[in-house]
């Protein structure tokens, strides 16, 4: 906070406030219409696509407002002291935030009623300033103005007049004036509500009395401000005049001491304020109550959900404080997170443009009275949370994960408001009117001996019947669907002496139910991150390096901090671990090495310092369960006792050495203050400035010390500055100069962050995901969760709205992607000619070498829409885009597909304004080109998220034409299987090699089952493999055979099961020399399945260590399946049934050392060693001459008989090879081929078909065969079904 940030010599930046100023008319100038708020117009035309001359001639007098309702400009009249050095005055921001709306006029007859209101300046570094301001109305004694005002009428009135002749309705009027305004429908009614005349009216004009302060306290701010109004309206004067009270908060009242309580004095009596001890939460003094009865605790716990996130927040009410409450209430239970990015709790008018802004923000917009929420234009809202204060109304962002333990964390919270007696659905009666005469029935309740009104429940809506705000409220509850119930009044309130809480007590209490509530989401999160430690990644020898590389850093390891966490939490965690604020707290964590540590830092650290000593609970961090805070008591006492017991007292206000005869008192008038006596602080008067000069010193060595070890300081401001500004390029709108140059500069800084995000994400994850798919082809270790990976593509996507969403003409439907790519198909469907896309036609084919031909997938950005637009599953623009964001990812064709969607000139110049980020030539290039670097890894993002929507596939079926005929007279099927599902039996039409079919998304493609039932007369059919497609992501799936189909040749198989590999999307290759990635995934080759089955003593025969090795690969993958998190393993079919899984390898041992594999020219197989085995077992056991075999071995030699006879008995055209396969698939997944193995070791037909040296008679082996085989017991396999269809065991 500022303040304490860089503090110059001597005590000044101890002091309680800073400046103290005074906004209002000035005289001289007279009456000036806002140009502020003429820009805010012309920014309304623009944004509405009306060209700035009908916007001019609306707004320059803005003449269709009465002159009351117009803005003026306001102008700071004295602000004391003139400066101070390490809290620049800002002349023109705290003019614009003390009179948002600048001046304004009202008669006798309107309500003039004081307003309190607080405001925030943040500064681009991130430190911030307070204001509190007191706007009260004072009588205008320039007859000059008064005489300005009525003539201003007579050509408002003239003006009106000829509208309603015109047109006998004033719609005009109705969104910008009040209420009154808009029903006024005739000429009579108009003049009677918008009328002054200098002869019979009164006029008065706003004015303020504003404080700047470093730290914010809120009520002791507002006690003084309002006794200070009280000075100025009441008959007496006040004891001492002004000058001395307000000469005392600036100079003589200190900041309480951490930890202390400070009392000082306003003009009538003490105030008290108080500052929470080093290790207590930060300072937050705007009352959470009203926050909660505002939104209501669920509407909260959601936005609260968003700023976590890091959307956009756009808060909306007519009230300043309410805006600002809310604000500040929300970031403050962020504790010990901060937030980042631009926070403008009030935007002025004239700085409208900045919901424009491609960056997160959390912003407060002041609704006019009338206006509805769909007359407000947004720039964005793919990713907006907007949060209607006063309608106790959220709008929430379509896909966002809910905060983990919601429901029991929102029980906690409404314990703690129930016994406050605050309703946890907050309070939609919390309107001034409404509190106002809320407070009368009270007074009435208690003053009401005879009982005649039930005391525990009332209906509000039937006290308040007549209040014409509350039947404006109830129609518009009723539009919202929200429900006006009876409302509880708690005992609470009657119970005390006078019917009343004092004043101190309700303050008391707000306090207490302040940190109570505050206590209960900081414990949240340091149950969350009670180990975050663990996995921050303390890289850098020092500072220095730390910050010059910080961007090429990884500081925090997220991988394993999200496979440690409850599975439950893992979608909010993902998200919320990649945000700004969650980087910049680890940033501090690390810099804490160097640094003292970030206060916020170090609060939370003792937090988890305690949990770890109170409960020494390692292994209940894993878990879900959700544990209640227990700090709640000595929170709330701390407070009451540091109020209870005042720590120090600052000096009493005293007259000043004042000139006689000034400022002298009016009632009801702000005098002139003596700007001499205020401009400078006491020499030394005071007793805490040398208190403070020692602990300045020590600071100042600090400094000294800090510069001196690091860089210089401009150059470390800069590395800081570099190093945090992802997505915080402009961290804080500047609110004083807004030249068009200034605007345009603004613009330029937006265009730059988007791209470094652009480029830093796609970094992020394509480092990620090649990380991940080096470890499937071996190197090192995975660093990305199926999980991780989703949040990235979903950020990917939001900041791809973002991008579209800067400086947009006109905005037509929540998603300006989705508008922008209908648009464009539009236009393309129009020109007949150019629906072919340019990038080849749809005739052309892809030849294999065996010339049979898969068509080419035509690339077309149209297609990929049409094909997002038919998914009846997805129903709003928002979710179109992001659908088909991930299907052109997914193809590889995000960037080209973009490209060409920009390539349209005409219609981007249509749709934005010149400095949105897609009309910056080379910006957008460069953008292009990031996203192009993102083809180099294979993403799965569209497959693998729409599971259940059905999806077009080709089948092509390709022989080996040299040694077959291309097709067979028998009638061929296929059913192919993926991760999701299978299709089912299909027939292949006669004499056809493919067909299209369409069934349920079956995700990757694992294995395809290919038959036919040997009829006619070419039943022998060669197969070199089978291709398929899946129509809508394009990727093609290869699944190898090379082997026949047919009775009497190779193993007399009549089908075959054959593994998948995805095949490379280059069209202008063959297909029979695609390359293929990752390599484990290939089918059995050709070379292998002819090898084994002709065995003829080839020269790449493996030997017996090679073999060795490859079973031992073959489980070692197997395991680390296992070992991966569910949602990241990968196909386990492949790993046994693929090119060097365990059935290989397995065949690989029985192959070893059989003897000749030609007896009388018929081929021999391992099948028929299996079943020699199997009629020795079952002919030895019916002779009983085994008797001395243990019973376990009796029931290994059951059970393999058993399993060999169902596959054999199977109604499935299997040949030899693939019942070896399914019998070892079996034996895996039933853990019994580590007893299998010996039985077959020992059996006499052994002897017959194998050498002396085979491995399978070697005792050794056989043993370490058995071990190796035995790691898999534990683990619980579950095979696909198309490897084992029709095998009963």
């Amino acid at each position: 906070m500022s303040g304490s940030g860089n503090p110059a010599p001597g005590a000044a930046p101890c002091r309680f406030a800073h400046y103290f100023v005074l906004c209002g008319i000035d005289a001289e100038s007279g009456l000036e219409p806002d140009e502020l708020a003429v820009l805010y117009q012309y920014l309304q035309a623009d944004l509405h696509g009306k060209s700035s001359d009908t916007a001019d001639k609306t707004s320059g007098e803005n003449f269709d407002q009465s002159p009351l309702r117009r803005t003026f400009k306001s102008k700071v009249l004295a602000h004391y002291p003139q400066n101070i050095e390490w809290n620049p005055f800002d002349q023109d921001a705290v003019n614009m935030l003390c009179m948002p709306k600048g001046l304004s006029f009202r008669t006798q007859a309107d309500n003039r009623d004081p307003q309190l209101h607080s405001f925030i300046i943040t500064r681009e570094d991130g430190s911030r300033t307070y204001g509190f301001v007191l706007t009260f109305y004072e009588e205008v004694t320039s007859k000059q103005i008064c005489t300005a005002m009525q003539t201003l009428y007579q050509m408002h009135n003239a003006e009106q007049y000829s509208s309603v002749c015109a047109s006998s309705s004033c719609s005009m009027d109705s969104l910008a004036s009040s209420i009154d305004d808009a029903d006024a429908t005739s000429l009579a009614k108009l003049q009677r509500y918008n009328s002054y005349d200098i002869s019979r009216d009164t006029l008065y004009v706003s004015k303020c009395i504003c404080l700047i302060t470093p730290l914010p306290f809120m009520q002791a701010c507002k006690k003084f401000l309002i006794q200070l109004y009280k000075a100025v309206t009441s008959q007496q004067p006040p004891p001492l005049p002004l000058e001395s009270y307000i000469h005392n908060i600036l100079y003589e009242v200190p900041l309480p001491p951490p930890g202390r309580s400070l009392k000082f004095y306003g003009v009538y009596e003490p105030i008290i304020c108080q500052r929470p001890g080093p290790n207590e939460l930060p300072l937050s003094d705007y009352p959470l109550r009203e926050v909660f009865e505002l939104l209501g605790l669920e509407n909260l716990v959601q936005v609260f959900t968003c700023v976590l996130l890091e959307m956009q927040i756009l808060l909306y009410s007519q009230d300043y404080q309410r805006l600002m409450t809310v604000a500040e209430g929300i970031t403050t239970l962020l504790f010990p997170f901060q937030w980042q990015h631009v926070y403008v709790p009030i935007l002025p008018a004239s700085l409208l443009h900045f919901l424009d802004a491609p960056v997160p923000y959390l912003m407060g917009l002041q609704s006019k009275e009338g206006t509805d929420r769909s007359k407000l234009e947004l720039p964005q809202e793919a990713n907006l949370c907007f949060v209607d204060i006063d309608n106790h109304f959220i709008e929430l962002p379509e896909e966002f994960p809910q905060f983990p333990n919601k429901l029991e964390f929102i029980q906690e919270i409404s314990e703690v408001l129930l016994q406050f007696g605050i309703p946890p659905e907050g309070n939609l009666h919390c309107s001034d009117s409404a509190t106002k005469l809320k407070n009368l029935v009270l007074s009435d309740l208690v003053n009401d001996k005879n009982g005649n009104i039930p005391s525990n429940a009332l209906n509000m809506y039937e006290l308040l019947k007549g209040n014409e705000t509350i039947a404006r409220l109830q129609a518009l509850a009723k539009r919202t669907g929200v429900t006006m119930e009876k409302m509880t009044i708690s005992t609470p309130l009657t119970e005390e002496k006078d019917g009343k809480l004092s004043c101190e007590e309700l303050e008391l209490r707000d306090y207490k139910l302040n940190v109570q509530l505050r206590e209960v989401f900081a414990n949240r999160f340091t149950q969350l991150f009670a180990d975050y430690e663990a996995f921050v990644i303390q890289a850098a020898p020092d500072m220095e390096s730390w910050l010059t590389n910080r961007e090429q850093m990884q500081n925090f390891d997220k991988a394993s901090f999200l496979s440690d966490q409850p599975e439950p939490y893992l979608p909010f965690l993902s998200h919320f671990i990649e945000t700004q604020m969650f980087a910049t707290f680890i940033d501090n964590k690390i810099m804490s090495q160097w640094e003292e540590k970030d206060p916020f830092l170090r609060v939370f650290d003792s937090r988890i310092e305690k949990i770890r000593l109170y409960n020494v609970r390692a292994p209940a961090l894993r878990t879900s369960n959700y544990q209640k805070c227990s700090t709640l008591k000595e929170a709330a006492q701390s407070i009451e006792q540091r109020l209870m017991k005042i720590d120090h007292t600052a000096i009493h206000p005293h007259l000043l050495d004042m000139k006689i005869g000034q400022g002298k008192y009016e009632q009801g008038f702000f005098p002139k203050l003596q700007s001499d006596v205020l401009a400078t602080g006491p020499t030394n008067n005071n007793r805490w400035a040398s208190r403070s000069a020692s602990t300045q010193r020590r600071k100042d060595r600090l400094r000294q010390h800090s510069e001196h070890i690091a860089l210089d300081n401009d150059m470390r401001e800069k590395y800081m500055q570099e190093a945090r500004s992802l997505g915080k390029n402009l961290r804080q709108p500047k609110l004083s100069d807004l030249s068009p140059a200034v605007i345009a500069q603004t613009n330029w800084k937006f265009v730059e962050g988007l791209l470094k995000e652009c480029r830093m994400k796609t970094k992020r994850m394509l480092v990620e995901k090649m990380g991940h798919e080096a470890v499937e082809l071996g190197h090192g270790e995975a660093n990305i969760t199926g999980l991780e990976e989703n949040t990235l593509i979903a950020s990917l996507c939001d900041l791809l709205e973002r991008i579209w969403s800067h400086g947009l003409q006109v905005k037509q439907g929540k998603s300006a992607l989705w508008s922008h790519l209908l648009q464009y198909q539009e236009r393309e469907e129009k020109q007949e000619h150019s629906a072919e896309s340019p990038v080849g036609g749809g005739t052309e084919r892809r030849k294999s070498d065996t010339g049979i031909t898969l068509p080419t997938l035509r690339v077309s950005l149209i297609q990929d829409m049409r094909h997002v637009q038919n998914m009846s599953e997805i129903k709003t623009d928002v979710g179109r885009a992001r659908a088909w964001i991930r299907l052109s990812l997914e193809k590889k064709l995000l960037s080209q597909h973009l490209k060409q969607l920009l390539s349209n000139q005409a219609l981007a110049k249509k749709l934005y304004k010149r400095y949105a980020f897609l009309r910056c030539e080379e910006e957008r290039e460069q953008f292009l080109y990031h996203l192009l670097s993102l083809n180099a890894v294979d993403y799965f993002c569209f497959t693998s998220v729409f599971t259940t929507i059905m999806i077009p596939y080709r089948s092509v079926i390709i022989p080996i034409k040299k040694l077959s005929n291309a097709i067979t007279t028998s009638n061929p099927w296929i059913c192919v299987s993926g991760e999701l599902g299978d299709s089912g039996v299909m027939q292949i039409p006669k004499n056809h090699l493919e067909m299209t079919f369409e069934c349920q998304n079956l995700g990757k493609l694992t294995t395809v089952q290919i038959g036919h039932d040997n009829s006619g007369l070419l039943a022998k059919w060669l197969v070199d493999c089978v291709m398929v497609r899946n129509e809508i992501t394009g990727h093609t799936y290869k699944f190898p055979c090379g082997r026949w189909l047919g009775k009497g040749v190779d193993d007399g198989s009549l089908e075959r099961i054959l593994i998948g590999e995805l095949v490379s999307s280059t069209s202008d290759e063959e297909l029979g020399k695609q390359c293929r990635t990752p390599p484990q995934q290939k089918s059995p080759t050709v070379t292998r399945r002819l090898s084994i089955t002709s065995l003829t003593g080839r020269n790449t025969k493996p030997n017996a260590g090679q073999i060795q090795e490859g079973i031992g690969e073959a489980v070692n993958n197997i395991v680390k399946h296992f070992h991966k998190p569910e949602k990241e393993r990968g196909s386990l079919t492949i790993l046994l049934c693929g090119e060097n899984g365990l059935v290989a390898a397995l065949e690989q041992v029985f192959h070893h050392g059989f003897k000749s594999a030609r007896i009388f020219h018929k081929n021999v197989f391992i099948w028929d060693f299996i079943e020699k085995a199997v009629a020795y077992f079952e002919t030895s056991d019916q002779i009983g001459d085994n008797e001395e075999a243990l019973l376990l071995q009796r029931s290994s030699c059951k059970t393999f008989c058993h399993y060999v006879n169902a596959i054999n008995t199977a109604p499935r055209n299997i040949g030899k090879d693939g019942k070896f396969q399914i019998l070892v698939c079996l034996g895996t997944r039933d853990h019994l081929l580590s007893q299998w193995i010996p039985l077959l070791a020992e059996c006499p037909p052994i002897t017959r078909m194998y050498e002396e040296n085979a491995l399978l008679r070697d005792r050794m082996t056989v043993n370490s065969l058995i071990r190796v085989l035995q790691t898999l017991q534990d683990f619980n396999i579950i095979l696909e079904g198309s490897l084992i269809k029709g095998v009963d065991v």
